[in-house]
């Protein structure tokens, strides 16, 4: 069964190449959209090499957050004329791309292994799978962002801009400050073993990704105006973020983790009952 899964998420990525070039740019015939697509896949592909060779996945993120760069970045520079919109777009994917991917390799070095990767990495297959996942991941993360910067149809700064810029700034100050929190209360040796309950974490179990879903919404929102046809699929990347840090690889993944290490303690099983799960709690009594 695990072979089958890296064909359909390339295929996927074909589907989400097609609809997202509709009304955009195209160079020497071919869509600049889907040439971004093309790339985010190639450099997963080629990073699974020497990570499969060394049984590593010391620079899987690191990755991630290149690529995101890379490819916004062809998308910018295969898409004139710029415009203040294509210019932004790219500005705040990098940005986040940068301090996220920064923050991550960071995180790795000093853990020294993830250990979601070792029941994968001895496996050629699935391994695989994890870095296509990956291309998969940034493709439709990065959809609304890419088809508004390759999209034939230009509009003046406006209101949506604004307003989403407004949102991505809070998202990306709310998912730097938790990760700075939680980073400085792991490096104190008297809290190691223990759970972070202060800070932003005292109002959400997970506000990091909270800051993640809504700077996303802020890059669709300056995205829209200018999507057309089968380029407003693009708006599929702030709902493909929710879905995934919800539902699949985020949230449930160390809310699991969480409970096996400290399930039953009463100062978490008091925590979880007072903080909520995701939205952050904007008012009551926090520790």
């Amino acid at each position: 069964m695990d072979w089958f899964i890296t064909p359909v998420l390339v295929l996927i990525g074909l589907l989400a190449a097609v609809a997202g070039s509709q009304g955009g740019v195209s160079v020497g015939g071919l869509p600049v959209f889907a040439l971004c697509v093309g790339l985010a896949f190639l450099i997963q592909w080629l990073a699974f090499i020497p990570a499969f060779f060394f049984q590593t996945e010391k620079f899987f993120d690191l990755t991630g957050s290149l690529t995101y760069i890379s490819v916004i970045m062809l998308a910018l520079t295969l898409s004139p004329p710029l415009d203040v919109r294509s210019l932004l777009l790219w500005a705040l994917v990098s940005i986040w791309a940068v301090r996220l991917g920064a923050f991550l390799f960071r995180r790795i070095h000093l853990a020294g292994k993830d250990d979601r990767f070792d029941s994968l990495k001895p496996s050629f297959v699935r391994f695989l799978n994890v870095w296509t996942i990956q291309g998969l991941w940034v493709t439709l993360t990065l959809s609304a962002a890419l088809a508004a910067i390759a999209s034939l149809n230009r509009k003046a700064f406006d209101g949506f801009a604004l307003l989403g810029l407004l949102i991505w700034m809070a998202g990306f100050v709310i998912e730097a400050i938790s990760d700075a929190q939680k980073s400085r209360f792991k490096a104190q040796p008297d809290r190691r073993g223990d759970f972070i309950q202060s800070g932003l974490w005292s109002r959400s179990r997970h506000p990091n990704y909270f800051g993640e879903i809504i700077l996303w919404i802020g890059v669709a929102l300056i995205a829209m105006p200018v999507l057309q046809g089968w380029g407003w699929i693009g708006l599929v990347s702030p709902l493909f973020v929710a879905v995934l840090l919800t539902r699949i690889s985020g949230i449930p993944l160390l809310e699991k983790k969480a409970d096996q290490k400290w399930g039953g303690l009463p100062a978490y099983e008091a925590y979880k009952k007072r903080t909520p799960l995701l939205i952050p709690r904007l008012w009551g009594e926090g520790k």
